[in-house]
């Protein structure tokens, strides 16, 4: 995922309840996608994190030594300032980015 391109609020911002039952019928269900997506987005956005300051890590055999990479730094500043999983989920929920579906509802159950 490209996060440079996402086109969200890094702030919370009030949303109309209405819109997040109009593609499940069920608040609840609808959470538990966001819920679930915002955890993926997450583990994408951290394995993306360790794989661009593992290429700025030095060995050191010296433990009293403390190297600042500003390489390192500036990787770590960019990634606070995106917007987090949350409201990326959360956005691409409303704007039907995400792909869904319950077995329950499809055997005809209803939980």
């Amino acid at each position: 995922m490209d996060f440079k391109k996402i086109n969200t609020e890094t702030t919370c911002v009030t949303r109309q309840k209405d819109q997040f039952y109009v593609g499940t019928g069920n608040i609840y269900e609808t959470v538990a996608i966001m819920a679930k997506r915002a955890d993926q987005i997450a583990a994408e956005m951290k394995s993306e994190l360790n794989k661009k300051i593992e290429e700025y890590t030095t060995i050191n055999d010296s433990l009293e030594e403390v190297f600042e990479n500003k390489e390192q730094i500036e990787v770590a500043k960019y990634y606070e300032r995106l917007p987090k999983s949350t409201l990326i989920a959360v956005n691409e929920f409303l704007n039907d980015r995400i792909y869904y579906r319950n077995p329950n509802k499809e055997n005809g159950e209803d939980f």
